[in-house]
């Protein structure tokens, strides 16, 4: 199996993005993470097309308070991408999050994820409730094979149609609001050499679970039964110009049983699919809020 590598050149002077690189080997691949500050832990899981870069304005104030650990899936950031778009896998994802997970020995996490960072997230999240002491749930969801919604059908679509050619920083610009400058959408393409680095966000559209009996349907499904019952802390945090997952917060607050009464429903405005890129400090304060209050 061909496993790619980024060259380290390409992530050199990245706008606001000053952290160190951390490395991990599991199994056949080398994983990169992020690793700021110190005290509780935050975990931030990115999904599709982005990578750590996205949580870039969110890190430095959560740094300041807690320990923030942003890895990069494998296919994405500086992480190793498989060659072959077989290689991908729901289980594979899952399982690479888990074992990273246990190497790091995390326990007491806050989990920060959004887009398919929710859905492997709060999958780890059923399997290992132990290692989490809180959630913050952005723009993600728990499909279980059920329809989806047309807008990401027709995302798919594209996706399908596109395949290793997906334009990676267009689909960064069309998911905000925001008008991003031309450096920060290199900075997204910067994991990218070339179109045979792109078999991984290539790969995830197509795993999203449209049939009950799909990989990972059952997984998401058994996912909802624990959040169904989950104790602990949780912030629901979506934006308001996501057609993909607009309402999503509204199904998380009925799943976990949100009361308004117990926390108001906050909608981040003016703020598309990637609501890090376009309100991450507004988004760090909410969660710096959150975890001082529980």
């Amino acid at each position: 199996m061909i496993i790619l590598r980024t060259p380290d050149h390409r992530f050199e002077n990245l706008p606001d993005f000053p952290f160190a690189p951390h490395y991990v080997t599991l199994k056949d691949v080398r994983l990169h993470y992020l690793d700021e500050g110190e005290g509780e832990t935050i975990l931030c899981l990115h999904g599709q097309p982005s990578w750590s870069y996205l949580y870039r304005t969110m890190i430095p104030p959560l740094a300041q308070r807690h320990r923030v650990i942003a890895p990069d899936f494998p296919g994405f950031g500086r992480s190793d991408k498989y060659a072959d778009q077989s290689a991908y896998s729901f289980h594979m994802f899952l399982e690479t999050l888990v074992a990273f997970i246990e190497k790091l020995d995390l326990q007491e996490m806050t989990l920060v994820c959004q887009d398919w960072g929710g859905m492997l997230g709060l999958t780890a999240v059923s399997q290992h409730p132990d290692r989490f002491a809180r959630l913050v749930i952005m723009n993600t969801g728990l499909p279980g094979g059920e329809p989806m919604p047309e807008a990401f059908l027709r995302w798919r679509a594209f996706c399908e149609k596109f395949g290793n050619r997906i334009p990676v920083g267009r689909v960064i610009q069309g998911g905000t609001v925001s008008e991003l400058p031309d450096e920060v959408l290199a900075a997204y393409e910067a994991p990218f050499p070339d179109e045979s680095f792109k078999a991984g966000v290539a790969a995830w559209p197509l795993l999203v679970p449209t049939h009950p009996d799909d990989p990972g349907a059952a997984e998401m499904r058994a996912a909802r039964k624990v959040l169904a019952e989950w104790q602990k802390p949780a912030l629901i945090l979506f934006s308001d110009s996501d057609p993909i997952t607009a309402g999503g917060d509204l199904w998380f607050r009925r799943l976990m049983h949100i009361r308004q009464a117990d926390q108001p429903r906050t909608i981040i405005t003016q703020a598309g699919h990637f609501l890090q890129e376009d309100k991450g400090e507004e988004i760090a304060a909410h969660i710096l809020n959150f975890m001082g209050a529980f």
